[in-house]
């Protein structure tokens, strides 16, 4: 598993983590059953404390995510995918919301902003 950190990100280091597996396990990368590395491997390999990457885990597994078995580690939850596709639709939504805000940072109205998601989604078709 490949996690990259940016210390200079104003989003804090085990949200970093639990964004990266999240996004992962949505992606299909991440199947479910998979055992994640352990905290100290991850810890180590990452130079981070061991909490952070704790604090991440336990995250994960309290939005459901993944399911810690004690003694044998982290391992990425069954899949619902009720619970993958809203993940993904908030995702999406995130995105339009900062599309809508360029939009109107560029002065456009709602109107021509519908207009041209219309645009987008007739060529989409």
């Amino acid at each position: 598993m490949h996690i990259i950190i940016n210390n200079s990100s104003m989003v804090p280091i085990y949200e970093q983590i639990m964004n990266q597996i999240k996004a992962s396990i949505i992606a299909g990368e991440l199947e479910e059953d998979m055992a994640l590395p352990s905290v100290r491997g991850l810890s180590k390999e990452l130079k981070i404390s061991a909490l952070t990457v704790k604090k991440a885990y336990d995250n994960l597994e309290q939005e459901g995510f993944t399911v810690t078995v004690h003694g044998k580690g982290t391992f990425v939850a069954a899949a619902n995918r009720e619970r993958i596709r809203e993940e993904q639709q908030r995702e999406v939504e995130r995105e339009l919301e900062r599309a809508i805000a360029k939009g109107r940072q560029c002065g456009m109205t709602g109107s021509e902003l519908r207009n041209l998601l219309d645009i987008l989604l007739d060529g989409a078709d």
